[in-house]
């Protein structure tokens, strides 16, 4: 099919993509029935986003997916938004639009390749398997001249995978890096295998925590699949709600996405529940992916020492080791879980600037930043948890 040329096609919704087509780039390793590794690009994970209300009119978020046709059959496609904001996406660029306002210019609207809300790396050009190099350039030379003929100020593709990084900046898209930090499983068997190779301090500090969050009088439950009721939605959509409005002040979420949720997502979806006295009074909710588990909500209507680590962090590092998977993505920022195990790891994004004035400003912003970054993670992982000297005795 090289030589093949490439028809570029933007929609408005989902609705007018085949599930097949989209999960076949997004997710062919789940054709076959098997899980997917990431589970935010799959079509049903978008479209109850979409479905819901929580993108689209009156959100700042408009869809315009991307795909790419090649003799009939779509090859590549993306989750493309125009924004007329930068709320909900975790790779802060509001220092870039002020700047840019500031000259004169016009930063929004703009447009956002990324998951809604998500703060998870994963890949952003979505290709069928054997069209990785073409699908990957026909995209990016899809969405730049879009944004170019529509005079956007920006293109934007949030936390995406390192492979991509390459593909944009040969066709002249700016790198930018941050961090997060993730827990790793080194094939632990069990909980106390993990804390053994931790220091002593952070081990006993991490025990003491766990017993403080299970004596909060009441239960935990891991619930996935079959196991989620209606009420389990209920309680997690107060959560979600209680802690939205002290963080955003509207949760970008709607209450439909928790219904749509439970009716196409609950194989993908595990939640941690704390219930005392017959009622839900915490929750975690995290989705499943092939290799890695990944934490998103978290909310409680009472407040328990410690329970946030022990729902958010210790329970979902028991799950991954009891069921195989390498990794625990906790979200966004928050150095105190070095403390508890979690690593910094480098995230990407690339960026167009249709200004090249602005373009080459933000470039040589870019290039210092990465090296803080890169300094800061060197620092962090050195001061990290687990035992310098393998002797140190296990308590």
């Amino acid at each position: 099919m090289d030589g093949a040329p490439i028809e570029i096609e933007m929609h408005q919704g989902l609705g007018t993509i085949a599930a097949s087509d989209w999960d076949a780039c997004a997710c062919p390793e789940a054709v076959a029935g098997g899980r997917a590794n990431d589970p935010f690009t799959t079509y049903r994970f978008l479209k109850a986003i979409e479905d819901s209300g929580s993108v689209g009119p009156g959100t700042g978020w408009q869809p315009r997916y991307l795909t790419a046709r090649a003799n009939d059959e779509v090859i590549a496609c993306a989750p493309l938004y125009v924004k007329s904001h930068s709320q909900g996406e975790y790779v802060f660029d509001y220092s870039w639009a002020h700047a840019y306002e500031n000259a004169g210019g016009r930063y929004y609207p703009k447009m956002q390749v990324a998951v809604p809300f998500t703060p998870v790396s994963g890949r952003r050009l979505l290709t069928r398997p054997g069209f990785e190099t073409t699908g990957k350039a026909a995209l990016v030379q899809g969405m730049v001249q879009v944004a170019d003929d529509n005079e956007l100020s920006s293109l934007h593709l949030t936390f995406c995978e390192e492979d991509e990084v390459d593909a944009g900046q040969q066709m002249g898209l700016l790198h930018r890096t941050a961090q997060q930090f993730h827990w790793l499983n080194e094939n632990y068997q069990c909980f106390d295998e993990f804390l053994a190779s931790l220091s002593s301090r952070k081990r006993k500090n991490i025990r003491k925590e766990r017993q403080k969050a299970q004596a909060f009088g009441g239960e935990i439950l891991c619930l996935s699949g079959e196991e989620i009721r209606p009420e389990h939605w209920d309680a997690m959509w107060r959560f979600y709600q209680d802690t939205g409005a002290r963080k955003w002040g509207t949760p970008y979420l709607t209450r439909d996405f928790f219904d749509m949720a439970h009716d196409t997502l609950r194989d993908d979806i595990l939640l941690i529940l704390a219930k005392k006295d017959g009622h839900y009074v915490a929750g975690a909710m995290n989705l499943i992916g092939q290799e890695a588990l990944f934490g998103r909500y978290w909310g409680c209507v009472e407040d328990h020492p410690c329970l946030h680590f022990e729902l958010c962090y210790y329970q979902a590092m028991d799950w991954a080791i009891s069921h195989g998977l390498g990794r625990v993505e906790a979200g966004a920022q928050g150095e105190h879980k070095l403390a508890r195990g979690y690593l910094p790891v480098t995230t990407h994004s690339l960026h167009w600037m249709r200004d090249p004035g602005f373009a080459d400003a933000v470039a040589r912003f870019l290039e210092a930043e990465r090296e803080a970054v890169a300094e800061e993670i060197e620092v962090m992982t050195a001061w990290g948890p687990f035992r310098k000297d393998k002797t140190e005795d296990h308590e």
